[in-house]
Order: structure tokens, then sequence, then C-alpha cells
């Protein structure tokens, strides 16, 4: 703390404080490193967050960075004519953050057909939607059929099953291939309409 008020940095509202031992410094390009003098180690991840850093912008007004005979950087305040190996922009890091591989799921419960098809052309696929006249099976079928795909709309109701081909057409203004099969559930018809397509 000492070493903050003599580059007159005394508040920093820093969240992450620096486990005892550690130091936090700059390298000449701005990237910040952590040197933990316990164990003589340096490591560019802030000990205890993981969090990357990088400071932000130009030195403040009358700083300037100079180099010692050992290569270390150190900072110059003209105005107040004294010298720190603290880099006076460390109260003002940004987080940088690598891109890791995650295994987050990207889709949950509230995604839509729409967005988990986004960007992606089914031209060519045949595909058949049980239930496709409302609910889930019509949403379904109406993002397939946007996204290019032969739309096989299975459904229990020719009358609902028409309209929902109508509603789907009406959405969009371009040629879409929708066909409707309509019939009483049965074990005996699904099988038949498996070997048919």
């Amino acid at each position: 703390m000492a070493a903050l008020k003599y580059a007159g940095l005394e508040d920093t509202d820093s969240e992450e404080e620096l486990p005892p031992g550690w130091e936090e410094r700059t390298t000449k390009d701005g990237w910040v490193y952590y040197a933990n003098h316990l164990e003589e180690k340096t490591q560019w991840e802030h000990p205890k967050s993981g969090k990357r850093k990088r400071v932000a912008g130009d030195l403040p007004y009358g700083w300037e960075q100079e180099t010692d005979e050992n290569g270390q950087v150190y900072f110059v305040d003209h105005i107040n004519k004294r010298t720190t190996y603290l880099d006076p922009r460390l109260a003002f890091t940004v987080e940088e953050n690598p891109v890791k591989p995650t295994t987050r799921q990207k889709y949950d419960g509230n995604s839509t057909a729409m967005e988990i098809l986004q960007g992606r052309d089914l031209s060519g696929k045949v595909v058949i939607i049980t239930g496709a006249n409302s609910g889930i099976g019509f949403e379904t079928a109406k993002s397939l059929a946007l996204h290019g795909a032969c739309v096989i709309l299975a459904c229990r109701s020719l009358a609902r099953g028409n309209d929902a081909v109508q509603r789907i057409l009406g959405e969009w203004k371009r040629n879409l291939i929708c066909k409707l099969v309509a019939g009483k559930p049965s074990m005996h018809l699904g099988n038949g309409f498996v070997v048919v397509y």
C-alpha cells in the first residue's frame, strides 16, 4: 500500500486484493503479470480471480516510461519529480478474456427453433414433423421450412394441417415445400408412412 501512496494512487477502488507476498507488475507493452515473492514465480493470471489484465490507455500527463540498466521498466513522474517501479495505470486495468473452449450449454429451454437454426442452410433435407399443426411441432416445422428444408407435416386433422401449411407459406414469400399427411394415429399408419419415405 505504501508503494501506491508513493505513486500517487492511494485510492484504487481495487476489488481484487493480492495475497501476502504477491506483487502486480506490467510488461513494456502493457500486460499485467503477478510476481509471487514467496515461491519466486510469476504468472499472467491474478492469483485469486484467475483473470488476465492489461493496462488501459496511455500514461497520465507528466509520466514517462523508462528502462533501468537491468532491463526492468520504471516510471518517472516529472510533475512530482519522483520515480517508481509501479505502473500508475494499474489502477485502471481492463480485463482480457482469452478465448477458451467452453463446455457451457449454448441453448436452453428458452431458446427458439429459429435461434438454434440461425445461419444453417437445410436445402435438400427432408424432415417429418409429427403434431406439426400446433405448438412445438408447428414452430419446429416453420423454422425448418424457413431454412430451406422440405418439411412433411404429419397431422391428425387435414383441416388444421392445411391451416398450418398456409401459415408457414404466408410468413415467407419464397417457394417453400411443405407437404401434409393426415390420418388417425396407429402403429400401422406410422410404419407404412416411414416405408414410403
